[in-house]
């Protein structure tokens, strides 16, 4: 009995030797990710059932140190894939947020934050491309707390974000209409006014695009059906995309308004009843 507990210690060290995580390049980021490994994940958790099994043997008494501390460093492993996956998980997501300049400008305290964590993530990739075999890498303390507080940090930056997202909705309600990664989208791009064209849809309803002159110079908005009306004013997309938008909206109304009152002065003038009577 005490040779089978041996034997299948000696037998699952073995099984891990040759075990490495798959980390990838990813994009023109200058870091990596970690390859979502399934059997990885279930070799862990049948490992660790067969040392708990071990721990409960009236014959583990020669091995009973062995066990513990191999028992340990699985459970570590297990831990340190776990908080990585969901460090993983949300750096992918905000990575390209903060790549643009215009949300770490708008967004100072979660942009610093997330600089933090983005180094220390940095550092941990770089360490796991050196060194992939899941063994000698994953059951480390220090790598356990480092991404933990990575992922403390992703909170709070998630957090702030959806704060600004929600400031911003409360300005111009029909932001409301758009998807998180939809408005981030917008905001992401606000030297660029036309990146609101393909969102303006599920902002107003039925409208498919304005007309932008070169100089930025709003002029008309178009229907889905290819209707057009041309703005009652000038307008120029200038400040926080929320409010020129605001100013979009008034200035839709506005030339709607005017277009209809034109139309109602110019039907007596061109009816065929009118026509009719002159003659």
């Amino acid at each position: 009995k005490e040779f089978a507990i041996e034997q299948a210690l000696e037998k699952m060290e073995k099984d891990w030797g040759p075990v490495n995580l798959e980390i990838l390049a990813y994009k023109e980021t200058g870091t990596y990710i970690m390859k979502a490994a399934e059997e990885i994940s279930q070799l862990l958790d049948d490992h660790i059932v067969m040392t708990q099994a071990m721990s409960f043997s009236p014959y583990k008494k020669p091995f009973e140190n062995r066990i513990m501390n191999w028992e340990s460093k699985l459970r570590m492993t297990q831990d340190v894939m776990e908080e990585w996956a969901t460090c993983q998980r949300a750096w992918l997501y905000l990575e390209p947020i903060f790549s643009s300049e215009d949300i770490n400008r708008q967004l100072p305290v979660e942009s610093k934050r997330y600089q933090t964590m983005d180094r220390m993530w940095r550092k941990m990739m770089a360490m796991a491309a050196n060194n992939p075999n899941v063994i000698t890498f994953c059951p480390d303390a220090r790598l356990l707390e480092n991404f933990r507080e990575c992922n403390k940090l992703l909170e709070q930056v998630q957090k702030g974000l959806s704060e600004y997202l929600e400031t911003k909705r409360a300005s111009f309600p029909r932001f409301y209409f758009l998807s998180d990664d939809e408005l981030l989208e917008i905001l992401s791009q606000t030297k660029d006014p036309t990146a609101v064209q393909p969102h303006l849809r599920k902002c107003f309803e039925n409208i498919a695009k304005l007309t932008f002159q070169e100089d930025l110079k709003i002029t008309a908005m178009h229907s889905m059906d290819g209707e057009s009306v041309p703005f009652s004013e000038s307008l120029y997309p200038t400040g926080n995309v929320e409010d020129w938008l605001l100013e979009v909206e008034r200035v839709m109304r506005q030339s709607i308004l005017e277009s209809v009152r034109l139309s109602v002065e110019d039907y007596p003038k061109n009816s065929p009843q009118t026509a009719r009577t002159l003659r």
